[in-house]
């Protein structure tokens, strides 16, 4: 069910995009959905990550949670605010400038739970989506809620108590729930020392689609925290939208 809600608007200094086209015909750009981290006002969309992928020739659309950045609403953690990033990809999709058969979604961290749910959503025909990225990507919500004790009242508050006593809302939320459900082909991209979503999502995500015969693919950074040092981030941006690009 669409819902319909006030959004603010965060900037209107860009000037209005004007199609682009050659040898007469018009243009589309691949797009990237960027699902942000965090919940709430903890993380958010990480505005110099935008410029980096732009400057890769992708369209980046960074969708802000409801209840966030002046919006109406309320984060729910992967429960009605994900309909905002379908908002998001419906939208993009209508756009004359936008190739709507190579949209993909990146979800970072908390961001993977909002992206394999689109990605499972829209998940054949022609609005099937292109390719999903899960960079330090959370798996499973239970066991989130197990090592991050520090999240623990957040997560019992946003979810309606613990995984004891309302463990349909972790498992609806839990991305290894949904896997079963993705076509596309997908890249997982985790740090072996990652102290905010443990490697181990990762990895379970990863041999979970693989011995189901999914296209799936795993980039592992070794020595890398939740958000990787300079280099190494610039590398696995590299990577990634080699990845991306590929047929």
């Amino acid at each position: 069910m669409q819902e319909s809600m006030q959004l603010q608007q965060l900037s209107s200094r860009y000037p209005p995009v004007k199609p682009h086209t050659m040898d007469g015909i018009a243009v589309r750009w691949p797009v990237l959905i960027y699902c942000r981290g965090g919940l709430g006002n903890y993380g958010g969309v990480n505005t110099a990550w935008l410029e980096q992928f732009v400057h890769k020739g992708y369209i980046v659309f960074a969708p802000s949670y409801r209840g966030n950045e002046g919006g109406e609403g309320r984060d729910e953690y992967g429960g009605r605010d994900v309909e905002d990033v379908h908002a998001a990809y419906r939208l993009v999709q209508e756009w004359p400038f936008a190739d709507p058969k190579r949209i993909s979604i990146m979800g970072f961290s908390r961001g993977a739970i909002n992206a394999v749910q689109t990605a499972t959503t829209y998940n054949e025909g022609p609005t099937q989506v292109h390719k999903l990225v899960l960079w330090s990507g959370v798996a499973d919500v239970e066991r989130t809620y197990h090592e991050r004790t520090d999240l623990r009242r957040t997560l019992k508050r946003v979810l309606g108590g613990s995984p004891r006593s309302a463990p349909e809302a972790y498992l609806a939320r839990s991305p290894l729930s949904k896997a079963h459900k993705l076509h596309c082909p997908v890249l997982i991209m985790h740090g072996t020392s990652d102290t905010q979503v443990n490697y181990s999502h990762g990895t379970r995500m990863y041999h979970w689609l693989k011995r189901r015969g999914a296209n799936v693919t795993f980039h592992a950074y070794g020595g890398q925290d939740h958000r990787f040092q300079e280099r190494m981030h610039e590398a696995a941006v590299n990577n990634m939208f080699d990845w991306l690009a590929a047929p």
